[in-house]
C-alpha cells in the first residue's frame, strides 16, 4: 500500500462518511427493488383484473402502486439528504484545511496558491450528490436481479452477463479515449482562468499601455485550445453513451425474445410472466453501468480534482501544535541567515546577521534586489531561512504560531493590501474593533482627520484591495495596521514610498512614540527620513552586511570611504548608491 495514500487526509475524510454512505445504501437498496412495482402492477392487472373483471382490484391495485411510488419518492428524498449531509459534513471537516494549505502555498509560492483548490474542493464534495455515485450505490441490487433472471433460466442469466460484460468493456473503452482530453481540458481551463485572473489585477496597465488586445487574442489562445479538447472529449464520449444506451435496450427485447422461445420449450421456469419480468430485470442490471458510462466526464472531473488537491494537502501538513509561549519582549537575534526564493536554490540572503535589543531602531538600507524584501519576510516568519535562524527573545520565528505571535507583531509589506471592509475592521486587523485602539493608531500616524471628515467616518468601506482610497491613504492604513495595539516588534518595508512630508513626519512621530513604549522596529527604505529615528543601521549588498552598527557610525565609516574611493579615482563603489546618498 501506498504509505502517502493511506494516510491522505481526504481518505481519511472520506472514512468518517461510511455511516452516511451506509445508510444511502440501503435506501438505495429498497428503492432499487421498488422499481419492480410498475411491472408487478401490470402483470397482476393483467392476471386478475383482466380475468376477474373487478373494478374493486383495479381499485386496490392502482392505490397500492400509487403508495409504493410515493415511498420511493420518499427514499429518493431521503437518500439526496443524507448525501447533502455528507457533503456539509465533509465541508466542515476540510475547508478550513484546505483554506489554510491554499493560504501557506501562496506565502510560499508554491504551486496551489490560487482559488484552483477551492474549485477542486467543491468538485470532490458536490460529487456526493451526483447520479454516478447514486448509481454505485445501486449497483449491489443488479447482483439481486442477477441472481432473480438465473433462477428463470440460465440461459437468461448468462445473457445478462454476457450484457454487462459488454456494458462493462464500453465503459473500459470510453475511459481509455475520453479520459486524456477530459485531463488536458482540464488543465486548459486551469490555466485559462489563472491567466484571466493574472490579467484583471493588472487591468490598469493593460488599459494604459492598450494591451488589451493582445492581452486577449493570448486568452482566447488558451479558451480555444480547452474547448477543442472538451469538444474531442464530447464527441467521443457521446459515441461510446449511444453504445451504452443501444446494449442496454437490445437487452431488454433479446432477453424478451429469449424468454419467450424458453417458454415454448418448457424451459422457463415461473411461467410466461417471467419473460417480461427477465426483460425488465436485465435493464435493471445495465442500468448502473449506463448510468456510469453517461456521466462520465464528472469522474474524471473529480478524480482530477482529488489528484491535486492530494497533492496539494501531503506537500503542505498540518503543522503539529506548539508550546503556548510568553508574549515578547522585542528583543532580535538574526543569526547568519541564508534564504532562498520557493522553488529555486538561488541564495538571496548570505549569512546576515545582527542583533537588537528591545526599543532599538534599525534602519536597513540599499539598492534594489539586495535583499530587503526577503529579509522583512525572514523577520516576521513568512518564509523560512535555510540556515541560520531569526529569533524573537530566543524563539525561532517561523515556528512560532502565528496565531500567538501575531498579535505582538506589526508588519507592513512593499505592496500595501487592504481587505474588503471598513477603516475600522482594517485597522483593528479583522479582529473585535476596539475603537479607543483604533483611533490612537490613525491618530499615530495621521489619518485621524481625514476619516473623520468622511461621512461615514471609521465605519466607511475600504473598497475592493482599498479602491476607495488613494496610495498615500492606504499605506497610511496599512501603517495603522502595522502599530494597532502597539505591537512590540513591527517590520516596515519602505513604508513611506506613497507619503508626502506630512506623511513622513507622521510616520516619524509613531515611530518615536512605540519606540518610548518598547517597541523594536526594523525599517526598509531608501529615503533617508527614516534615518533621523533610526538608533542602528544595516547596509545590505547583494545579499550581505555591508555594514551594521550604531548609525552615526555607520554613516562616518561611508563618508570616510567614499572619500577615499574619490581621491584614488576607483570606480568600484564600496557601498550601495542608496546608502552613499544616506551618508
Amino acid at each position: 500500500m501506498n504509505p502517502a495514500k493511506h494516510s491522505s487526509e481526504l481518505r481519511q475524510a472520506l472514512g468518517e462518511l461510511q455511516p452516511y454512505f451506509k445508510r444511502a445504501a440501503w435506501l438505495s437498496v429498497v428503492a432499487s427493488l421498488l422499481v419492480l412495482a410498475p411491472s408487478a402492477y401490470m402483470l397482476e392487472v393483467y392476471d386478475r383484473v383482466v380475468n376477474s373483471r373487478s373494478h374493486m382490484t383495479l381499485a386496490m391495485l392502482t392505490l397500492l402502486v400509487l403508495a409504493v411510488f410515493v415511498v420511493m419518492e420518499v427514499l429518493d428524498w431521503a437518500r439526496g439528504q443524507l448525501m447533502h449531509e455528507a457533503s456539509v459534513a465533509l465541508d466542515k471537516k476540510m475547508s478550513g484545511r484546505v483554506f489554510n494549505a491554499i493560504f501557506e502555498a501562496n506565502l510560499k509560492r508554491l504551486a496551489g496558491g490560487t482559488s484552483q483548490p477551492m474549485s477542486d474542493f467543491r468538485t470532490v464534495r458536490e460529487f456526493l450528490n451526483t447520479p454516478v455515485l447514486i448509481a454505485c450505490l445501486e449497483a449491489p441490487v443488479s447482483l439481486v436481479f442477477l441472481i432473480l433472471i438465473f433462477a428463470m433460466s440460465p440461459v437468461l442469466g448468462w445473457s445478462a452477463v454476457a450484457a454487462a460484460l459488454v456494458q462493462t468493456l464500453i465503459a473500459w473503452l470510453n475511459q481509455r479515449g475520453t479520459q486524456p482530453p477530459l485531463l488536458a481540458a482540464n488543465r486548459s481551463a486551469v490555466a485559462a482562468q489563472q491567466y484571466a485572473d493574472g490579467s484583471l489585477r493588472n487591468a490598469q496597465v493593460i488599459e494604459s499601455m492598450g494591451m488589451l488586445r493582445d492581452i486577449h487574442r493570448r486568452w482566447m489562445e488558451k479558451q480555444r485550445e480547452f474547448l477543442n479538447l472538451q469538444a474531442q472529449a464530447s464527441e467521443t464520449g457521446g459515441a461510446f453513451q449511444a453504445a451504452s444506451k443501444l446494449v442496454q435496450n437490445t437487452t431488454s427485447s433479446m432477453l424478451l425474445g429469449l424468454g419467450a422461445w424458453l417458454m415454448l420449450r418448457n424451459e422457463l421456469n415461473g411461467g410466461p410472466a417471467m419473460m417480461i419480468i427477465a426483460s425488465v430485470l436485465g435493464g435493471r442490471v445495465l442500468a448502473p453501468l449506463v448510468q456510469i458510462v453517461s456521466q462520465w466526464q464528472s469522474v474524471v472531473n473529480v478524480r482530477d480534482a482529488w489528484g491535486r488537491l492530494d497533492q496539494l494537502l501531503t506537500g503542505l501538513p498540518v503543522r503539529a501544535p506548539s508550546m503556548a509561549l510568553p508574549p515578547p519582549h522585542g528583543g532580535l537575534a538574526v543569526e547568519g541567515v541564508v534564504a532562498v526564493a520557493p522553488a529555486t536554490q538561488v541564495p538571496i540572503l548570505k549569512g546576515v546577521a545582527f542583533a537588537l535589543q528591545p526599543g532599538e531602531v534599525l534602519a536597513v538600507v540599499g539598492p534594489s534586489a539586495s535583499g530587503k524584501t526577503t529579509l522583512a519576510r525572514l523577520l516576521v516568519g513568512l518564509w523560512p531561512a535555510s540556515s541560520g535562524k531569526v529569533r524573537l527573545d530566543g524563539v525561532d520565528v517561523y515556528s512560532w504560531d502565528k496565531g500567538e505571535l501575531g498579535p505582538h507583531v506589526g508588519y507592513l509589506p512593499q505592496g500595501v493590501e487592504l481587505f474588503d471592509g471598513t477603516l475600522a475592521e482594517n485597522i483593528a486587523r479583522f479582529g473585535t474593533v476596539d475603537k479607543a485602539k483604533v483611533e490612537a493608531a490613525a491618530r499615530a500616524v495621521g489619518l485621524h482627520e481625514m476619516i473623520v471628515a468622511l461621512p461615514k467616518g471609521y465605519d466607511s468601506p475600504v473598497g475592493r484591495e482599498g479602491a476607495m482610497l488613494s496610495g498615500g491613504a492606504r499605506q497610511r492604513v496599512g501603517l495603522a495596521r502595522a502599530i494597532y495595539d502597539d505591537p512590540v516588534f513591527v517590520v516596515l518595508d519602505e513604508p513611506n514610498s506613497s507619503l508626502d512630508e506630512a506623511g513622513d513626519a507622521a510616520l516619524a512621530s509613531a515611530i518615536m512614540q512605540l519606540k518610548s513604549r518598547g517597541t523594536t522596529f526594523v525599517i526598509m527604505t531608501h529615503r533617508t527620513s527614516v534615518l533621523a529615528v533610526a538608533d542602528k543601521m544595516l547596509i545590505l549588498h547583494e545579499g550581505q552586511n555591508r555594514a551594521f552598527g550604531p548609525k552615526d557610525e555607520v554613516l562616518a565609516a561611508l563618508a570616510k570611504a567614499n572619500a577615499q574611493a574619490n581621491q584614488s579615482s576607483q570606480s568600484t563603489a564600496v557601498v550601495p548608491a542608496a546608502a552613499a546618498g544616506a551618508a
